[in-house]
């Protein structure tokens, strides 16, 4: 299970994927940062539906959360996903990095099934502790003790993150570990 895969396996791999490879997991977990890894190695477009949230609202997300609410937001983003991933089959072949809290809209887990490849990157609460100090841009972690939040968070959104069908645990490894874990369940879900 821990060889790499050869870059004529991983383009074979590639060769299988006819739709959106979307990330799912909470905040810290890594999905954009190994998704860049991962669309580099697939040679597929990369996107972070954050960033595209923030580019339809011409606004940052804790500014959004600040003016508009959380709800708002996630209707917002429920909107940008379905958008991500639509379009024509030349299109679709992508990796969609989510918010943490995109999959647990019942709206977007539904179309992120139907539409996509959903892997769950999932991390224990230490290490997602870690990742998240490094960034002040997390609204939802402004609203108290970090930690608690991480917790309830992880532990309210888990029943939701499961119902993807490929589930990789992100530790403090490199990446590219993570990367190897999600190509594999790739292709055994394929």
């Amino acid at each position: 299970m821990d060889h790499e895969l050869s870059p004529d396996e991983i383009a074979a791999l590639a060769r299988r994927i006819d739709q959106p490879i979307v990330l799912v997991g909470m905040m810290g977990v890594g999905k954009t940062s190994v998704g860049k890894r991962l669309s580099a190695l697939l040679h597929m477009p990369f996107v972070d539906a954050d960033e595209e949230i923030e580019r339809a609202a011409q606004m940052s997300i804790p500014e959004i959360f600040a003016q508009f609410g959380e709800d708002y937001f996630r209707d917002g983003e429920r909107r940008v996903i379905a958008r991500l991933l639509d379009g024509p089959e030349a299109t679709r072949r992508k990796v969609i990095a989510t918010g943490g809290g995109a999959f647990v809209n019942a709206e977007t887990r539904a179309l992120v099934l139907q539409q996509g490849i959903a892997v769950w990157l999932d991390s224990d609460i230490d290490v997602l502790l870690e990742r998240v100090s490094r960034k002040d841009n997390r609204p939802l972690l402004k609203q108290g003790d970090p930690r608690e939040i991480l917790t309830r968070l992880k532990a309210e959104r888990e029943s939701a993150y499961a119902e993807a069908p490929i589930h990789v645990k992100s530790g403090n490894g490199p990446h590219g570990r993570t990367v190897t874990k999600i190509l594999k369940g790739i292709d055994q879900w394929l």
